[in-house]
């Protein structure tokens, strides 16, 4: 039987760490643990997706909105990636939910925003200033494009966090400017407060990079290390 809940959030956390060095196997860990193997591969989808202080309240739920489950769908029906990689990106806690979702769109039900437990993502947005907008791309860049974690960190709706990060990775750092009135502190911006705003987030970029490099060369030394 699993004893999940008695295990805490810290050693949810090294375990997890543990299993990335290489040090051990998660049926090893699992059974040291005397938990399930789901309920460990659970853990370590959510730090993978999430980071590793979700880990840390073990009585927590997640609240996502419809408007989060449906795009996170569709971005994976259209090929945006793999349901892991999905999950990364909208701040989802479990590649099973995401499944979930999937099976229930593709059989035309309704996704409905899901119950009231753990943060909310606000899907009302506010008024933003252009060094403000140019803060929260380079938020969600440097965190793998987690538009929720970014929404509830700036207090802003997802759809401004996606809609920002999305045109600046298109179309450049002049699509961050509020052209709505005609702002003058806006319009007339410098060409060295351009650029400075667009080094900015091609550091933001260049990390995530790094990151992403630094995490493929430690998986291989993973694989390596268990044949």
């Amino acid at each position: 039987m699993s004893h999940k809940s008695k295990v805490s959030g810290q050693e949810r956390i090294a375990v997890i760490e543990k299993y990335l060095r290489g040090e051990d196997s998660l049926n090893h860990l699992a059974t040291l643990l005397d938990v399930s193997f789901g309920a460990i591969k659970q853990w370590l989808q959510t730090y993978q997706s999430l980071g590793p202080n979700d880990l840390l309240n073990v009585s927590k739920n997640n609240s996502y909105c419809a408007e989060l489950k449906t795009k996170a769908v569709k971005d994976y029906l259209a090929g945006g990636g793999s349901h892991m990689e999905i999950c990364k990106r909208y701040g989802i806690k479990s590649t099973r939910q995401l499944r979930k979702w999937i099976l229930k769109y593709n059989s035309h039900e309704m996704l409905k925003t899901s119950g009231t437990g753990g943060s909310s993502i606000m899907t009302k947005g506010r008024s933003t200033t252009y060094d403000e907008r140019v803060e929260i791309v380079k938020y969600c860049i440097e965190h793998q494009d987690n538009y929720a974690e970014t929404a509830q960190k700036y207090q802003v709706s997802y759809q401004q966090v996606y809609s920002w990060t999305n045109k600046y990775l298109t179309d450049g750092v002049d699509t961050l400017q509020d052209r709505r009135g005609k702002r003058k502190s806006e319009d007339e911006m410098s060409e060295v407060d351009k650029l400075r705003a667009q080094n900015k987030l091609l550091e933001a970029e260049n990390r995530r990079k790094q990151m992403e490099i630094d995490l493929l060369k430690k998986l291989d030394e993973i694989e390596r290390r268990r044949f």
